[in-house]
């Protein structure tokens, strides 16, 4: 099985409660995808997603890593100040880009103001056994 990214919209998510956002995106990193979300999740929403990964971590499951990335412009007079808080506004607060993937796969995330570096970690593939004919 190859590395698998998914991109999701915000758009995607966001007539869904909470819960369901947050289980809609777990659900997706249990199935050893890379979600790549166009946007951000509320901070409680942050926390619980944390939360449930916690309490669903097993054998098979072994957690998440969890990165957002908030593009901050410096706002160079009043005019830039206004701007943004009207999108901010429009937006709900949702201006960023959020990366969750399975701890199985995403070794660590790195992210500076130039760029964001995701490290994987090695997959062993398991031979499957063969069948002894009878």
């Amino acid at each position: 099985m190859g590395l698998v990214l998914q991109f999701v919209p915000y758009s995607e998510i966001e007539d869904l409660g909470p819960a369901r956002r947050v289980n809609k995106l777990l659900d997706m990193a249990k199935e050893n995808k890379i979600v790549l979300l166009g946007g951000r999740l509320k901070q409680e929403e942050e926390a619980d997603l944390i939360a449930i990964t916690m309490e669903e971590i097993s054998s098979d499951f072994k957690g998440i890593e969890l990165a957002v990335i908030n593009p901050k412009k410096k706002e160079n007079g009043f005019f830039d100040g206004i701007k943004s808080a009207m999108i901010n506004k429009l937006l709900g607060d949702r201006q960023g880009f959020t990366i969750i993937g399975p701890a199985t796969i995403v070794k660590q995330i790195k992210k500076d103001p130039d760029k964001i570096e995701l490290f994987t970690k090695e997959i062993s593939v398991k031979p499957k056994k063969k069948k002894k004919k009878s």
